[in-house]
């Protein structure tokens, strides 16, 4: 099995991705949408846990050899950039969503000196605004960013132009697509919800797919 289909069965077992086609979810935004995503619960899960660490291990050894050090974002990435670098045999730091109005008024925490190579860890990749913040506060600090590694994209059209215009490279346990269709051969979904799904994560702003409209 491959490794996207595998981390897509542990995210659906553990409901740390559901998809909700009928009774969509509200977003912040006020966008609807069928797919509710808490990455965080694979921390709680000894054997997902260990299958998300791993393969994201994997994916830095594959795409980014070089990386000198691992950086979490604030804060679900945190845990994830922790146990990967231990499995790495990496340091790592963590990058605040602002800097800290107290002591030293850091942003970034951890030693990261200027030209260190860095990976950031993010759980999942939406629109890419959050990430983005990070890997700017990082290369304003003087790092290297390497790129990124995340659990989850949904691969919207926003966030792969953001990512791409921002020269920031992500590369993913899993995605939607792949989550949809294992969700859907499985049998948490019904396979022509599939084609709904895929509306929607390439127009999140359309509500057509709502209720099987067309």
């Amino acid at each position: 099995m491959e490794l996207n289909e595998r981390i897509a069965k542990d995210l659906l077992a553990i409901q740390a991705v559901f998809f909700r086609p009928e009774e969509p979810f509200t977003w912040a935004s006020g966008i609807k949408s069928p797919v509710y995503c808490d990455n965080r619960l694979t921390l709680s899960d000894v054997s997902v846990r260990t299958d998300v660490e791993e393969g994201l291990a994997s994916l830095i050894r594959t795409h980014y050899p070089d990386a000198e050090m691992l950086m979490g974002t604030s804060t679900a990435g945190i845990a994830h950039a922790a146990i990967t670098a231990h499995l790495l045999g990496l340091p790592m730091g963590y990058v605040r969503s602002s800097s800290k109005d107290h002591g030293r008024q850091n942003r970034i925490e951890g030693r990261c000196d200027e030209g260190t190579r860095v990976v950031v860890v993010e759980d999942l990749i939406s629109t890419g605004g959050s990430v983005i913040e990070v890997v700017d506060a990082l290369r304003d600090a003087g790092a290297v960013v390497l790129g990124v590694v995340s659990i989850f994209t949904y691969g919207m059209a926003k966030g792969l132009a953001r990512l791409s215009d921002a020269g920031v490279q992500n590369i993913s346990l899993t995605d939607f697509d792949t989550v949809a269709s294992v969700a859907a051969a499985e049998g948490y979904i019904e396979r022509e919800d599939v084609a709904r799904l895929i509306r929607f994560r390439d127009h999140p702003a359309d509500e057509s797919w709502i209720g099987g409209q067309s």
